[in-house]
């Protein structure tokens, strides 16, 4: 709910930026608002996630697959993702969320998000998101049909392969229990 305003702007305001490719790289500025920053009177790390969700919105609108999505019925959904933190972004201060499509394989679309200020990377994402349509997952051959191919010299790095299967949670059809390893 705290990005909903924010979120529903930018559905509009995306509308009349520059268009770009879904395979460009963008870069959406942003101010640090007072409802980012946690009692350390900096943006509270979960917020950094939330903020991203705006990059990605912003890359879809921009290249058109927004609008496709909705009107196929499909919707993106974030199955896995891991932040690195290196400086904190205050109150006030300008950056920019700079977000890119790193590559697929057979279970999803990853991207790479940064938060850049001066330049500098204050932290960065690895997101790993889904299609979903009424029928359930969206094949990378439907994908690639409405998107176009992606550039051939776009490749995973294996680490990211790894990253996926050692933080992976067992399907919806199997159980997941928890149970505390020590």
């Amino acid at each position: 709910m705290h990005l909903l305003f924010r979120t529903l702007w930018l559905l509009f305001a995306s509308r009349r930026r520059a268009k770009v490719s879904i395979w460009d790289s963008t870069s959406l500025p942003q101010r640090v608002q007072l409802t980012d920053i946690d009692i350390a009177m900096h943006v509270n790390n979960g917020m950094y996630l939330s903020l991203m969700d705006l990059g990605r919105f912003d890359l879809m609108i921009r290249s058109g697959i927004w609008k496709l999505m909705r009107r196929k019925g499909w919707t993106p959904v974030v199955n896995a993702e891991t932040i690195t933190f290196r400086k904190s972004l205050q109150l006030g201060q300008r950056y920019t969320i700079e977000t890119r499509i790193m590559g697929f394989d057979e279970r999803a679309i990853y991207f790479e998000q940064r938060m850049v200020h001066g330049g500098e990377i204050y932290a960065r994402a690895y997101i790993a998101t889904r299609l979903l349509s009424s029928k359930g997952p969206v094949s990378n051959a439907e994908i690639f049909e409405a998107m176009g191919n992606p550039p051939a010299d776009m490749a995973l790095p294996e680490w990211i392969h790894e990253w996926r299967i050692n933080t992976a949670l067992p399907s919806t059809r199997r159980p997941a229990l928890h149970d505390w390893v020590r």
